[in-house]
């Protein structure tokens, strides 16, 4: 559809196509227009010459990151084989050489720091004009590499991209051994996670091998490999060095690790968090906190309510702000060793996320399985709680549909997520309309718990099928840095299927596939169900329906509302036909949710029961009737309000404007299968 502004134009010149409209508003010297009419005919016209123009024209007159928008055309015609030389003088007088001293001065720096370095064997490094690979800056983290010898662009590279693509660590027998990484982010992750050698008593360097020197010589022109060589943690090999693998250190270098002593790990060394969210209530998320236990790489505790973990923060940040010196901090403060009081109190930028780690460190049930000798740093398994996942749902001036939870931004604001350094994100799943039955049946034993302890403050049972339909936490922005790195896991492939799901999962987070993960356990110590160890995988909990708690209107409401996750995540519909949907058909579906309602007000009368009211006797049932009948009311407005908005599609974004997309699921080896792919 045309942009506003050419709306009246196009009245006129009906014929006309997008790229003649922009060729006239050039002419016309309406530059802006111009550049928005030939943004348009770049998607409109196939046509290598229409695009070529448009491109010229938007990197010439273009404002902010429209600059982008050629760049990408420039690349994509370059490799289709058209105007190559044009495009090649255009990429390089506008990107290459404005960056060409600063690529060059840091490719002179990296290879006087690495003809200084121990642990490489090569010195011949080639001249900078000679080089395989030249790269195109994109923006300040990313570029575009062209191949010399093949004459073509390759696919854009983010050197510090936020995402952790290896499974390092999948085996830590041995020293770490890692092929061609040539992300800077994921350098610096293997320096702070693999522990020094000698605070591990054993050679523990990182060897990173390259197939080709000149290549791995070419990354040099964007990498900084300064702080990483000043660890002296990684040895490098290339081509046919891959035999030294692994050195002997006594030998070669005459250092023996030996008579070093197994150091405790610092609360400065943990960087890594394993963010276990909470997509909604009864999701199975204790089955998972369950197989992580005891894992020897991790710092593993049951799911902890949020404002708790606050609480306990708070407290032992004012213990450590109320001390003077470390005398009196070693006498004031209780509950952890000397050694983490000393690390803690002597850190001048100690944040919430250090003393998280100091907790997590010196609780027995977190370290309850911890292999204090392990090669790597545990992560940090977290899986902050919250009552409920509640979503609003409004509309914005563009009558876009926006969803957002305060519990969400209460997350994303933490200081003790924005402390962590690397950042893995799981959600698991669980079928929706079984999950909301097992909410149901929760809240309403919560309330029936409630009333008879007579407590004042009452449980409810909440419109959890609204909530349940708006619960899209499986749908992220994807620049969101909680959620870059992450992926979704279902409950019924980690119950019919534990293998390949934990495996998958474990390759996933960078962590070892253990045995602590073939049973369920809880501080360190496995359950028994009654069946045995492996009964925490029995499955019966997928195949529960909850009769009792959720009728069928109601499941046909959340499937079809949810279609789209049913169909990304592999469920199909139990309930639901797949027949077409209009307005009388949800109003029809709103009308039949009994089951729900039926428990919605049971629990409420308990809430209107207790108000005090002025008048007595009949007038004072009457009223508080009254109340409930107001009070559903409402919640039937607020039911067919969704609805609207939802029937227009499951389109959302969040509040800052950005598309929210599914997030990637987990993909399990079919080699691993041990019963068929739940749907």
């Amino acid at each position: 559809m045309p942009v506003p502004f050419l709306s009246g134009i196009l009245k006129g010149y009906r014929r006309m196509k997008a790229i003649e409209i922009a060729q006239r508003l050039a002419q016309l010297n309406e530059i802006d227009k111009a550049v928005k009419a030939y943004k348009i005919a770049l998607t409109e016209e196939p046509d290598p010459t229409t695009q070529m123009e448009a491109a010229a024209y938007i990197l010439q007159f273009g404002k902010g990151e429209d600059y982008k928008i050629s760049y990408t055309f420039f690349r994509d015609l370059y490799n289709r084989g058209v105007f190559q030389e044009n495009i090649l003088e255009i990429m390089g007088e506008a990107f290459f050489e404005p960056n060409l001293r600063l690529m060059k001065s840091r490719y002179d720096r990296n290879c006087k720091y690495l003809s200084k370095y121990p642990y490489i064997f090569r010195s011949d490094f080639p001249k900078f004009e000679d080089l395989p690979l030249r790269f195109y800056p994109y923006d300040d983290n990313s570029y575009t590499p062209f191949d010399m010898e093949a004459q073509r662009f390759g696919e854009y590279v983010n050197f510090r991209d936020t995402v952790i693509k290896h499974n390092f660590f999948h085996d830590l027998e041995n020293p770490i051994l890692a092929e061609d990484v040539t992300s800077q982010y994921e350098l610096e992750y293997l320096r702070d996670n693999v522990r020094k050698s000698e605070d591990v008593a054993r050679e523990n360097h990182i060897y990173l091998y390259y197939n080709s020197w000149p290549l791995f010589c070419s990354y040099l022109t964007c990498l900084n490999l300064k702080p990483l060589l000043d660890s002296r943690k990684f040895v490098f090999l290339f081509e046919d060095e891959r035999c030294k693998y692994p050195i002997d250190f006594k030998e070669e270098f005459g250092v023996d690790y030996s008579q070093c002593t197994v150091q405790p790990v610092r609360v400065g060394e943990v960087t890594k968090l394993v963010w276990h969210t909470q997509l909604s209530t009864h999701n199975g998320g204790d089955f998972f906190n369950e197989v992580f236990d005891s894992h020897p790489n991790l710092l593993c505790l049951p799911s902890m309510m949020m404002y708790s973990v606050e609480e306990s923060i708070k407290k032992s940040r004012e213990a450590f702000e109320r001390v003077s010196s470390l005398k009196q901090a070693l006498e004031c403060i209780e509950g952890w060793p000397p050694q983490t009081i000393e690390e803690l109190y002597r850190m001048r930028d100690r944040t919430d996320k250090d003393i998280l780690v100091a907790i997590f460190l010196n609780n027995e049930m977190a370290t309850a399985g911890l292999d204090r000798e392990s090669r790597i740093v545990p992560a940090v398994f977290f899986q902050p709680h919250f009552h409920n996942i509640v979503y609003s749902l409004k509309v914005d001036e563009k009558n876009r549909a926006v969803l957002n939870a305060a519990n969400y931004e209460l997350v994303k604001k933490s200081p003790i997520f924005q402390g962590f350094k690397y950042i893995k994100t799981f959600t698991p799943m669980r079928r929706f309309t079984t999950s909301h039955g097992a909410t149901v049946r929760f809240m309403y034993a919560s309330a029936l718990a409630s009333n008879k302890e007579g407590k004042e403050t009452k449980s409810v049972v909440s419109d959890a099928i609204s909530e349940r339909v708006l619960n899209r936490s499986f749908m992220i922005d994807p620049e969101d840095r909680l959620y870059h790195d992450s992926v979704l896991v279902r409950l019924e492939d980690g119950k019919l299927n534990p293998k390949a799901t934990f495996s998958a999962l474990s390759a996933f987070l960078d962590l070892p596939y253990t045995e602590s993960m073939t049973y369920c356990s809880e501080n360190g110590k496995a359950r028994d169900y009654g069946g045995g160890l492996t009964d925490g995988f029995d499955p019966a909990p997928i195949y529960r329906t909850y009769d009792e708690y959720v009728n069928d209107s109601e499941r046909q409401f959340i499937e079809y509302f949810l279609r789209d996750a049913y169909e990304y995540y592999g469920y199909s519909f139990q309930y639901y036909d797949d027949s077409a949907v209009d307005q009388k058909k949800t109003e029809e579906w709103i009308s039949g949710f009994d089951t729900m309602n039926h428990y919605i007000i049971e629990t409420w009368k308990e809430v209107f029961g207790t108000i005090k009211l002025a008048v007595d006797g009949e007038e004072k049932d009457a009223q508080r009737q009254q109340m409930l009948e107001s009070f559903l009311d409402d919640m039937y407005k607020n039911r067919v309000r969704i609805v609207k908005i939802l029937m227009r599609g499951l389109n959302f974004i969040n509040e800052n404007g950005q598309p929210l997309r599914m997030m990637p699921k987990l993909e399990l080896n079919p080699a691993l299968l041990e019963q068929s792919v739940y749907h």
